[in-house]
């Protein structure tokens, strides 16, 4: 026999269902998960998350290909047995996620800043990718969640570097008229006051990246006409307009290597070429590079000594006497080993993330002018604006405490190393050597310049794994194989092998 529901049981059943219909969407919303981000909390992390990785970047490629700094164990980097690195590849088009959210948002609207800053990162992040491996997706890029675009098409060098340039002068002309009060602009400190300095930021990067292509391209009157109207393109004036990041003391916006293992930190030491190129000149940013080895400073004549890159594991390790004959990295930039007798405590909001510099611009402009590409200035003047704005630039970095005195003496810049004469090669030499130095802890910029110029010299060290080559890109990574692999494929047969010494349209 069939039991019969009671009446007031199916009338329940019927009240409940019904209730749970009509607030399904809300009951099954979380509140705690929004499905939008506005702008402003976006361009913060964006900031923040690429900054990090130009640091990580210059700490474990950038300062050793160029030769800044040289490791005493675990050699790879230095010996050039690389493999894939993914880090700017992730980063990029990781964050590039973010940064078309925020051009998503903001649509049509030319009015608003956020649209002229977010070209001005997704810029910078794409003529990144470019520099380090060559052809990359990017008219197609992030267009999985909107277009349904998952495998994207490389495009050319060249065509990237044109929509990065068209980029740029958008970017200045929406931010010229902009009255939009910007948060969450943890890099030049928001409201409208902050848009001219983003304007400054877009036009100097142009000027960087016209050099950049300047093999291939003629760049003359698209740089005279940036300088011609500065008020239309205004660039960087002075230090106080560098794009850098100032870290805060403590966590959530510290400093990144103070993250890092104290172990993997003491592997980097001060390259020999360093050493010896500023020892040579007496140049006091050393002190501020690097710290006395121990072994000096125990015998009473404290002194910084470099290591040879591509040396070996074991030369390495044993180079000079071990580890206390061989200077480490600077306190400026995080002193995680920290038994130095007489040492100040360390700051942690005394190093910075930089983007780009005044100093940098500087030797562009007499680059430029020495080849007579621009009429404005002079060479020389350019040049001794470069140098002296970034020994400005540590004096006020480094911290009072560290006692390192950063002002050259007067003789400094008579030198015949330094002073700006010579036959024209010979001062596009100096040019070159003062621009290597200002690049110290600033990305892959060193390595990228260094590939364009061949100066200064960088020699592969004795132990080196690339047939005595330096390494000029990136190889894919492998996940590009699998996931994009015909796009990927297409790309290696029109810009050549996929290894570490292809030269890209750039470099050719």
């Amino acid at each position: 026999m069939k039991k019969l529901i009671p009446i007031y049981i199916m009338a329940a059943l019927i009240v409940s269902g019904g209730a749970c219909t009509n607030d399904f969407e809300e009951i099954n919303t979380n509140n705690n998960v929004p499905n939008d981000v506005t702008p402003d909390l976006l361009l913060a992390g964006v900031i923040r998350n690429l900054v990090n990785s130009q640091v990580n970047d210059a700490w474990g490629i950038g300062n050793i290909v160029v030769q800044h700094h040289a490791k005493i164990q675990f050699v790879n980097e230095d010996r050039y047995l690389w493999g894939q690195q993914n880090s700017i590849w992730d980063n990029v088009y990781g964050n590039m996620r973010n940064v078309k959210n925020i051009l998503d948002q903001v649509g049509t609207d030319d009015a608003n800043a956020y649209k002229g800053i977010a070209l001005i990162l997704k810029s910078w992040m794409f003529a990144l990718a470019t520099d380090a491996y060559g052809d990359i997706p990017y008219t197609e890029a992030t267009k999985g969640k909107t277009d349904g675009v998952y495998q994207p098409k490389y495009d050319t060098q060249e065509s990237v570097y044109a929509g990065v340039l068209a980029d740029l002068s958008t970017a200045n002309n929406i931010l010229s008229t902009s009255t939009t009060a910007v948060s969450g602009d943890i890099l030049f400190g928001g409201g409208t006051g902050s848009l001219i300095k983003w304007r400054k930021l877009a036009n100097s990067l142009r000027l960087r990246y016209l050099m950049r292509i300047s093999k291939q391209k003629d760049v003359k009157a698209d740089m005279q006409a940036i300088l011609a109207d500065p008020a239309k393109n205004p660039i960087f004036e002075g230090n106080q307009d560098n794009a850098e990041l100032k870290y805060l003391a403590a966590a959530p916006n510290q400093w990144t290597l103070y993250g890092a293992r104290v172990g993997s930190f003491d592997e980097f030491r001060v390259s020999k070429t360093l050493s010896d190129r500023l020892t040579a000149l007496k140049d006091p940013r050393l002190m501020v590079f690097g710290r006395p080895s121990q072994s000096s400073v125990s015998a009473g004549k404290p002194v910084i000594e470099g290591v040879p890159n591509g040396l070996g594991d074991v030369p390495a390790l044993n180079y000079n006497g071990g580890p206390q004959g061989v200077s480490r990295v600077g306190y400026t930039f995080a002193c995680l080993v920290c038994n130095d007798p007489g040492q100040a405590a360390p700051d942690p909001s005394a190093p910075r993330g930089i983007i780009m510099n005044y100093s940098e611009l500087q030797f562009i402009l007499a680059e430029a002018r020495e080849k007579g590409w621009i009429t404005t200035g002079t060479a020389e003047g350019y040049y001794t604006k470069g140098v002296q704005s970034n020994f400005d630039y540590w004096k006020s970095v480094v911290p009072s405490s560290y006692g390192i005195n950063v002002t050259p003496d007067a003789s400094y810049y008579t030198q015949a190393g330094v002073a700006y004469t010579g036959t024209s090669a010979e001062k596009l030499g100096k040019i070159a050597l003062q621009k290597w130095i200002a690049y110290y802890f600033n990305g892959l910029e060193a390595w990228f310049d260094w590939r364009r110029t061949g100066m200064p010299e960088i020699k592969p060290g004795p132990d080196n794994l690339n047939q005595n080559r330096v390494p000029v890109r990136f190889i894919y990574p492998l996940s590009e194989q699998s996931l994009n692999g015909a796009n990927r494929e297409e790309a290696v047969k029109r810009q050549g092998t996929d290894d570490l010494n292809t030269r890209t349209w750039v470099a050719k």
